[in-house]
């Protein structure tokens, strides 16, 4: 295979231009440009990524850190950074920090991204201020999707909006007690979702004059087994729920799940609502508040480009939610 000399010789040129042709680069013609492409590719030539840091200072990779990948969320948003990223020519170097109930998150550690990235987006990931300010002084971009602070760039829905419109939809067919199956409250910051979520349905209830309580919030863990099990603890609690607003479309399924489990019938026993638009929502007749994940992955990662070429960037992006319903909810018999 051909060298970038063997290029730059072919095409009459300094190897310089042809670095500069071949990544983009102004202050080449477009006349130099197109035959320095072509030489390249007759030859078969390929640039190094680690000699185009060199020359750049850059490393072309952007840092992930997420707390999941398989679930839906985290899965739809790194996939849509993953694919905006590559198509200019980026790389993703991703770690993972498991949020549990049983033990605690390691902290993350700025050291493994120093030198590695151009910048760092943080999914869904709960950080303390120490780990903002550590990330921070990197020096390098940094971006948030799903829940970030109020004084870095942020990708995410209006969460308490987003809990008080699937709250009174709730309401609107007539439900009087709802229960609530949220995130980890005492694992996350005031800013994150669950929290946030739970904000806009203790909200809606007060709007709407019904109970507001304690005994009506469990702790799904975000996941379907964690919203089956604390769903079976709330209606054993609680007998008198006939509706649940569940913070994420898998743990509304385990609610769906935990219904079935006692022999409840949905919805004509139980109402339940998600947020999410999950895949496997229309399998289930799951009503939910939809959002694109996918898409603020991508901008959140066309976000970071902008701020690594030094371009002014807004301080957050809030995306719309949709009510999608299907045959979860009903109104109570």
């Amino acid at each position: 295979m051909a060298g970038i000399d063997e290029v730059a010789q072919a095409a009459g040129v300094s190897t310089a231009t042809v670095s500069r042709a071949l990544r983009g680069l102004p202050n080449v013609s477009a006349a130099t440009r197109a035959r320095v492409r072509a030489v390249a590719e007759e030859l078969g030539y390929v640039p190094s990524p680690s000699a185009a840091s060199l020359a750049t200072g850059r490393t072309r990779t952007i840092g992930v850190i997420t707390p999941w990948v398989s679930r839906w969320f985290f899965a739809n948003v790194i996939e849509g950074a993953e694919r905006a990223l590559r198509s200019v020519g980026y790389d993703v170097l991703l770690y993972t920090f498991e949020v549990g109930e049983d033990r605690p998150r390691r902290k993350v550690d700025p050291t493994v991204l120093r030198r590695r990235v151009d910048g760092t987006l943080v999914v869904g990931l709960p950080l303390d201020d120490d780990e903002v300010r550590s990330l921070v002084d990197l020096g390098t971009p940094l971006a948030f999707v799903g829940s970030g602070p109020a004084d870095q760039v942020t990708v995410r829905l209006d969460d308490v909006r987003t809990g008080s419109l699937a709250t009174w939809h709730l309401i609107d067919l007539g439900h009087r007690v709802i229960g609530h199956v949220t995130g980890m409250p005492d694992l996350v910051s005031s800013w994150s979702p669950p929290v946030e979520r739970s904000t806009g349905y203790e909200r809606a209830l007060v709007a709407a004059g019904l109970e507001v309580s304690a005994g009506l919030v469990a702790n799904g863990g975000f996941d379907v087994e964690g919203g089956r099990s604390s769903t079976r603890d709330l209606l054993r609690r609680r007998p008198d729920v006939t509706a649940i607003f569940a913070a994420s479309d898998e743990m509304a399924m385990g609610a769906i799940l935990a219904a079935r489990d006692l022999g409840l019938d949905v919805p004509g026993d139980l109402s339940v609502i998600g947020v999410d638009g999950h895949d496997l929502g229309e399998l289930v007749g799951l009503t939910t508040i939809g959002q694109d994940a996918y898409q603020q992955g991508a901008d959140a990662s066309m976000l970071l480009m902008e701020m690594i070429n030094g371009a002014p960037v807004p301080e957050s992006l809030t995306y719309p939610t949709r009510l999608v319903r299907r045959t979860s909810t009903a109104r109570p018999r």
